[in-house]
């Protein structure tokens, strides 16, 4: 227990610190029972904060009395490891539940949304390039500047010499041109991330399994899937006459590992998925969608696990890269984060999480320790 105190991996116990409105809630902490966030690819984060209640001797209610959580109100949700806080939740309080039991304490329920919760309240109706073809770094900037936010600096450029109607909420036209460009539309603190798929980013820190002392990964579990299919078929009319086309569309994805993961080699006719005709559809929409589903049956090897938040010692962020050492050379390597969810209550920190590969092979950058090392 003393050389396990001693360790390089022992760290201070992770905190949460909740800020709403621009204010730390530090009265409210000691009615906190758990925060839970739910944080994935597809789409809004959502946060919930438990809260047990009680009155005062004047009779109010010291948690929903306290004038703080009302719904709009904007809040942040910080993981705090020592002297430094990464950022876990940026958005608004959506929803305040309270329950009044017949006797003793009360239970207060509040649920927030990311910051898309802004863009989803006002129906536009609008033709984008109407006057001259227009780009989706346009459109974009602009929208997220009339909500006040930004774009990530490394997002992508989308479509240019487009034409295109908005017909509907903000955030649902914003999901509709990722789909056209087959991009992630993701709210993270750097900004609005509207772009591709980041697999070739410099990996987060590394989630380490059976490592001896160096451990910070309290379960892990990958799951192969060969019977996912290895392209998307899709028709299409052709560019002159009446005839249509099938065009094969396969995931443009750099490989996570060394070795494909898809089954083109196992000398059996092609794995190809047919996608449904759209009667109407933009051709650009069709294969920006095609290529987006390509690319997600390409990660046919799947993982989900839980990290203790005190020792992994950072905030595990959403579509973006992640090492994983200490389950072999087959399994182990980079993975794409799917899903996090962040749990804070009486048992400490806890992050579970959901990869995604579409390779095998352990391809690791140099200068990360080998699990194995760390156990002799």
């Amino acid at each position: 227990m003393l050389l396990d105190l001693l360790s390089d991996s022992f760290r201070k116990p992770a905190e949460c610190r909740i800020m709403v409105a621009g204010e730390q809630i530090a009265d409210l902490y000691p009615f906190l029972t758990e925060v839970k966030v739910d944080m994935g690819r597809t789409g809004a984060a959502e946060a919930i904060l438990n809260f047990e209640s009680r009155r005062d001797e004047n009779g109010e209610w010291l948690v929903q009395d306290a004038g703080i959580l009302k719904d709009w109100q904007s809040i942040v949700i910080e993981a705090v490891f020592g002297d430094d806080s990464e950022e876990v939740f940026n958005g608004y309080i959506r929803q305040v539940k309270v329950a009044y039991p017949e006797t003793g304490n009360a239970t207060v329920n509040v649920t927030c949304q990311d910051q898309s919760l802004a863009l989803d309240r006002e129906h536009h109706r609008k033709v984008w390039g109407k006057d001259a073809p227009t780009s989706d770094t346009v459109i974009v900037a602009d929208i997220l500047k009339h909500h006040g936010l930004s774009m990530h600096a490394n997002s992508g450029p989308g479509q240019s010499g487009i034409v295109v109607n908005q017909d509907e909420t903000d955030i649902t036209f914003l999901r509709k041109r990722a789909d056209a460009n087959a991009y992630e539309l993701m709210f993270t603190s750097k900004g609005v991330y509207f772009g591709p798929w980041r697999v070739v980013d410099a990996p987060q820190s590394t989630i380490m399994v059976n490592a001896g002392k160096d451990t910070n990964c309290l379960s892990f579990s990958p799951d192969t899937d060969g019977h996912q299919p290895d392209a998307v078929s899709l028709q299409m009319a052709a560019a002159t006459g009446s005839k249509v086309v099938t065009e094969k569309v396969q995931s443009n994805l750099q490989l996570m590992g060394a070795e494909t993961a898809a089954s083109s080699s196992s000398g059996l006719d092609d794995f190809v998925w047919q996608m449904s005709r759209e009667g109407g559809a933009d051709q650009q929409v069709l294969k920006g969608k095609a290529q987006k589903k390509a690319n997600e049956l390409a990660m046919k090897i799947k993982a989900s696990g839980e990290l203790d938040g005190s020792l992994y010692g950072h905030v595990l962020r959403v579509a973006e890269p992640v090492g994983v050492d200490g389950i072999g050379k087959w399994l182990g390597g980079v993975y794409y984060v799917d899903s996090v969810t962040h749990t804070f209550n009486y048992n400490g920190y806890r992050q579970n999480f959901k990869l995604l590969r579409n390779a095998y092979g352990d391809n690791l950058p140099s200068g990360v320790g080998n699990a194995l090392s760390a156990i002799l």
